[in-house]
């Protein structure tokens, strides 16, 4: 089985992936770990997107039961067939830039004060996720999401981001296990 987990920046989609590896025999992957070249300077250099889908797909296709977390809005129309299940996660705007920001002192600590160009990133960053409901936003938004939602071929659960990671986590191994008994049925 083929699980995506999406939403916006901070909205706690790895962290579901990671939980549900956790509690399953799913393998979990993350796209910012096929997206992002590993650099001194996290998060600054991007793959090209032929390496990135390549990298992707051979993991993904060698995993039974694989989880995939992060937006796929741009990586390909191939993706959009690739899924069981997708769960969209949605978070309060404000209550997901204050876990950004929280996120960034925890990831940069020392240095947003004192390295010019991890503060000029990070304020860089923070910007961009911020304009995720903003519906004249070219980049990952709600609106786009939502989009995109229409043309996945497979079921979409739509989980608000508040809720406890425990319970969030129940409804999608409830979800996994529905699907499992209909393709066991079938």
């Amino acid at each position: 089985m083929k699980i995506l987990i999406f939403g916006a920046s901070g909205s706690g989609t790895t962290t579901l992936g990671k939980e549900i590896e956790k509690k399953t025999d799913f393998v979990h992957l993350d796209v910012d770990d096929y997206y992002w070249k590993k650099t001194k300077q996290p998060f600054h250099e991007k793959v090209p997107l032929k390496e990135r889908n390549k990298n992707l797909t051979t993991d993904f296709n060698k995993n039974p039961n694989a989880i995939i977390s992060g937006s796929m809005v741009s990586w390909g129309k191939e993706w959009e067939t690739s899924f069981d299940l997708a769960v969209f996660i949605r978070l309060n705007n404000n209550k997901r830039m204050e876990r950004l920001k929280r996120r960034e002192i925890e990831r940069y600590g020392e240095k947003l004060l004192t390295d010019v160009k991890t503060r000029q990133n990070s304020k860089a960053f923070l910007e961009w996720a911020s304009q995720y409901e903003n519906p004249h936003f070219d980049g990952r938004s709600l609106k786009i999401h939502n989009d995109w939602i229409t043309l996945l071929n497979c079921k979409v659960l739509r989980i608000d981001g508040e809720v406890e990671l425990e319970i969030k986590t129940e409804k999608v191994l409830a979800e996994i296990e529905t699907l499992e008994n209909k393709i066991f049925s079938a």
